[in-house]
């Protein structure tokens, strides 16, 4: 039994993008892809899309590298777990990496990356960092 899918799915991109692969694939569900098409937005992936596999929906995005090969994303860090909830309100929405990063946020108004958070003045829970 899978504890943490969001931690699973950031796991999977990260070794993925280690291995070289040109696409991860993982197990559907409507955050999830939420969280995906918020990474493919700001580039981080590149093509985010929904595949049925045996029956089942899958999530298939596309790990993006810059020219030298490697990976566009250099680090990726769960903020928020199942155990320990991590909640900020708008005006203490995290800078990652003095913006070179971001951060994912799950508010109300949906799953939306630190600076449209900042912009739609709203706060929530951080679900990861991204750089």
């Amino acid at each position: 039994m899978m504890t943490d899918p969001i931690g699973d799915m950031l796991t999977r991109i990260r070794n993925a993008g280690t291995a070289r692969h040109g696409q991860t694939m993982f197990p559907s569900s409507k955050l999830k892809l939420a969280v995906a098409r918020v990474l493919s937005e700001r580039g981080f992936l590149g093509e985010v899309r929904l595949e049925a596999e045996g029956g089942k929906p899958r999530i298939v995005a596309e790990i993006r590298y810059d020219d030298d090969g490697d990976p566009t994303i250099d680090g990726l860090r769960r903020i928020s777990r199942p155990g320990r909830r991590v909640y900020v309100g708008k005006d203490e929405v995290p800078r990652v990496r003095n913006g070179m990063g971001i951060a994912v946020l799950s508010t109300s108004r949906g799953v939306l990356s630190d600076k449209a958070a900042r912009e739609a003045a709203v706060g929530g829970e951080v679900l990861c960092e991204v750089w």
